[in-house]
Formats: C-alpha cells, structure tokens, sequence
C-alpha cells in the first residue's frame, strides 16, 4: 500500500517527520509528498500562491534536504514528488521549473477555471445554470490538455468540482468518455483520491460513473490519501485500501518510479 499524494508544511500541510511516522503507522510501504506549487505570474493565481505559499520552487531544494534526513530514519520509502497547478498559459514555464527539479514523479492538478478557484462555492452561486454549465466545460477542457501535455505522471482529483455544491452534477458521461480517452492516449494516469472521502461529503475522486469510463479505456490508476496533517493518513488508506478491493483495482505506481 503506497500513498502518492500528501503534502506537508512545505505548502498547506503538516510537519513532514510528523507525516513520516504516520505513514508508518498505517503500514504504507511508502509515501509521496507532493506539495502545492503555482508558476504562474497572473493575478490572482500570483496572489494565491503567496498567500498560501504554494512555491515548492523556490524551496523544493530545503525539501529535498528535508526528505533526505527523513529518509535516514525509516525503513518506507519517501517520495520526492510535486502538485504542479495548470494552466495551459503556464506550459513552458511549468516544463521548464519540472526539467531543473527534477522530482520523483509529478502530479499535475487543475484547481481553477478563468482564475476562480473551483472548491469555492461562492464564486459559482450567483451564476445563470448556462454559465455553471461553462465553467464545467471549461474545467474538462483545462483537464483534458492537462492530460495531452504529458508533463506529469499524475493528474490529481479529476472530477474536483464534485466538491463544490453549484458545480455538482453538472459533469456527464460524455464528458467523462472525453477524459478517459485522452488518459488512454497518454503517459499520464489518474488518481483514486481520497481527499473527501473519510468527511461529511463522502466523495471519492473519480465518482462512480467516471471510473467506469477510466475503465472501458482500460486507464490503469494511482492512489493518494490527498493528506495534508497525519491523523487523515490511517484512516484515508484504509478507506483506499478497502476501495481498491471492492472495485477489483490493481493500482500501480507513477510511471516515472517503475
């Protein structure tokens, strides 16, 4: 059992020896830290990143250190990964931060649309349904050059704006067929994330009928717990754990760790 999406203090999670221990705990043979990282130079992606400080590329050099150390205190392996926001404007800027870090893997993850941040209800609420209906299309088209860029091994929580109350349910199966086409094409696999699946909402990234479009394609898939403080890590895995067995999935590791 790997888990190959956490984040740490280096963007909006926790301490990363505290993140270590806990993927110990839970029995993971090994853990990645993909930390939050934004190269755009756009408002308001720019003033995000610096609120949050999701610039894992100014520092993914004390990370590394950090991982280093890490690494000499467990017997797991410990990943040296990223999760790389997309814009298709920023795809010579993001291949060239990728070329000079030169990470384990990469996961690559659209998490706005037009500069609105697509887990925020309140940016979609005061929209006509005609509008709602654009941002979705919108979001898969975003997702599916994601996908043909091929500069990640992973593309992260595809059906993300199932989080979000004024986004949901708008996806359909043909939108769905559309990914899960371009995922067949194309070096980059998805994730089964668990970032919402242990809470209230109870969401799995992909829902039901988008994996079973990943699956007429036959796309094989990834795991990420999605982690970002050490008690979601036990109880996220076990909950993938149980989710691959149910639906007789035979996960596999990013294509740049084989």
């Amino acid at each position: 059992m790997y888990d190959f999406h956490a984040h740490t203090n280096y963007s909006d999670g926790t301490f990363l020896p505290g993140m270590v221990r806990a993927a110990e705990s839970a029995g993971l043979e090994g853990i990645g830290f993909t930390d939050h990282c934004s190269v755009s130079t756009r408002d308001p992606a720019n003033a995000v990143r610096n609120r949050y400080g999701f610039n894992l590329d100014l520092t993914y050099e004390r990370r590394r250190d950090a991982i280093e150390q890490v690494r000499e205190r467990t017997d797991i392996e410990v990943y040296d990964a990223v999760e790389m926001d997309y814009d298709p404007r920023d795809e010579a800027e993001i291949e060239a931060f990728l070329d000079e870090a030169n990470f384990d893997y990469t996961i690559g993850s659209v998490h706005a649309v037009e500069g609105e941040n697509v887990q925020i209800a309140s940016n979609f609420e005061e929209l006509t349904e005609s509008d709602r209906d654009d941002v979705v299309d919108t979001y898969v088209d975003e997702l599916i050059a994601l996908v043909e860029s091929e500069l990640f091994d992973v593309a992260a929580h595809l059906d993300l704006i199932e989080r979000t109350p004024p986004l949901r349910g708008i996806a359909t199966g043909d939108h769905y067929e559309a990914v899960a086409r371009a995922f067949a094409d194309s070096r980059t696999i998805p994730e089964i994330n668990a970032g919402r699946a242990t809470r209230e909402a109870g969401i799995v990234h992909p829902d039901e009928e988008f994996l079973e479009a990943l699956r007429e394609y036959d796309v094989p898939v990834t795991l990420g717990t999605d982690s970002h403080d050490p008690d979601e890590i036990g109880e996220r895995a076990a909950f993938l754990e149980e989710f691959v067995a149910a639906h007789d999935l035979e996960p596999v590791s990013p294509p740049s760790i084989h």
